[in-house]
């Protein structure tokens, strides 16, 4: 009888295949957890009902990271545990009120800039400096013009209210958190590469 040498990178390719169901979960309940925590870090604007937080830095790092579905599949398990009752709002928000409320519209844009940004990753937008810049700001765009729209429908505010406090007061900052999150990119991509392996 004879045998079939299996080299060892190739039993553990078969016996641990690159992208499984379980470093998937792994990867996404790690990216709900690491939203989840980056909208706590929320500063309250006087006069608006938006805060300052680290929620839209982290929608951008798990969309440009993650690929298109895994990215995706993350803010929507993200947002479904919000409306259920978990606490991972900003300032410990929940529920389905705080997503039709005046900032839902800033979630549901972080969710249509995680599936943007995902797929410019897709087209390799994420690899250089230029382009990843390029791909945050679409992000940015996508999660400012929904956002800006709910806003001033659920408040009933005119547009110079509304611009006064969903958009200015956060410039500086989303600028920042631009840079960050193209600049942090290269690293993401070994962990998540590494997890995946």
């Amino acid at each position: 009888m004879t045998t079939i040498p299996i080299a060892p990178h190739s039993l553990r390719a078969a016996l641990f295949p690159k992208s499984t169901l379980l470093t998937n979960g792994a990867l996404a309940i790690g990216g709900v957890t690491f939203l989840a925590l980056m909208a706590q870090l929320a500063l309250p604007i006087p006069g608006s009902p938006v805060p300052v937080t680290g929620q839209t830095l982290g929608a951008l790092l798990i969309g440009a990271s993650y690929g298109r579905a895994l990215g995706a599949t993350t803010f929507a398990l993200y947002l479904g545990i919000g409306i259920a009752g978990a606490p991972v709002f900003s300032q410990q928000g929940h529920g389905l009120a705080k997503l039709v409320g005046p900032t839902g519209g800033y979630l549901i844009g972080m969710f249509l800039a995680t599936i943007a940004l995902s797929f410019l990753a897709s087209k390799k937008w994420d690899q250089k400096i230029h382009t990843a810049i390029i791909s945050m700001a679409i992000g940015q765009l996508l999660i400012f013009i929904p956002g800006l729209i709910w806003l001033q429908q659920a408040t009933g505010k005119d547009w110079s209210w509304t611009i006064h406090a969903g958009l200015t007061p956060f410039i500086f900052g989303e600028i920042l958190k631009l840079a960050i999150a193209a600049t942090a990119l290269p690293v993401l991509w070994r962990v998540v590469d590494k997890r995946r392996s």
